[in-house]
């Protein structure tokens, strides 16, 4: 066997583990999907939640062991669509869209659309895009902040006539950010990997233990924050940018006699 013919078996081949999580990715969000349609919405909350650790991992995995690939790329992308565009596109619908007829399930279709334009554009960005950053919110944050939205009103065990109205405002928001040019810190930038300080364990433990003591209401309130800074990050930059242009033109006044 010459080295031609193993280098096409090679690229013939898929890496087996990150492919793997990213199978468990996309079964999560089946499995959502078919808790929605038994309107066991807390349980397709849940299956969203776990499809975003499967998105994490398989990520991480390819990347430490070399593994990427173009396959991997595609194959991840697909099934961040089914778990974090499909999924709780249907599961917001039927938990709490329904009653508001075309305005709900077009929320919900716009919903996935931007998803998958968000996907599409990352994709064809992946090169160039600076990796402290995403453009755009990631579609896995705007499914998150559906999920979360669902267990902290079982949480919380009872609705308000105008919670509905948010929510039907809040995915046009999502969906809108999904493919706006709005920055958002992206957690590859994050290597846990290496020697931190001290105290920056000491404050994970904290989140930790946060978190689980009140697991609706603390992760709800992270989401809501990160999807709120892309928004903020963008104004405090447009008014740094305003002071700056201020500036010179006070300094090239003439003073007045």
């Amino acid at each position: 066997m010459n080295q031609r013919t193993r280098k096409h078996r090679r690229l013939r081949g898929v890496y087996i583990l990150p492919n793997l999580f990213t199978s468990g990715n996309l079964f999560c969000g089946f499995f959502a999907t078919v808790a929605t349609f038994s309107d066991r919405f807390v349980h397709a909350s849940i299956a969203i939640l776990a499809a975003g650790i499967f998105d994490v991992l398989d990520g991480k995995i390819a990347r430490l062991s070399g593994a990427n690939s173009r396959f991997g790329i595609e194959y991840d992308s697909l099934a961040d669509l089914i778990s974090f565009g499909l999924a709780p596109a249907l599961l917001v619908y039927s938990w709490a869209l329904k009653p508001y007829g075309r305005i709900g399930w077009l929320a919900a279709f716009l919903f996935i659309a931007c998803g998958a334009l968000r996907l599409a554009r990352f994709n064809v960005q992946t090169v160039t895009l600076d990796t402290k950053f995403f453009t755009g919110l990631p579609i896995p944050a705007a499914a998150y902040m559906i999920a979360l939205t669902v267990l902290l009103q079982h949480r919380l065990g009872f609705w308000i006539t105008h919670e509905k109205v948010s929510i039907l405002v809040m995915m046009y928001v999502l969906a809108f950010l999904m493919v706006s040019n709005v920055r958002y810190f992206s957690i590859k930038g994050l290597d846990l990997f290496r020697r931190k300080p001290f105290r920056a364990l000491v404050i994970l433990i904290l989140c930790i233990i946060i978190v689980v003591a009140e697991p609706e209401i603390t992760l709800f309130a992270i989401f809501a924050l990160y999807v709120l800074s892309g928004p903020a990050n963008l104004l405090a930059f447009l008014w740094k940018r305003r002071l700056a242009k201020r500036v010179p033109q006070q300094q090239t006044t003439p003073f007045s006699r």
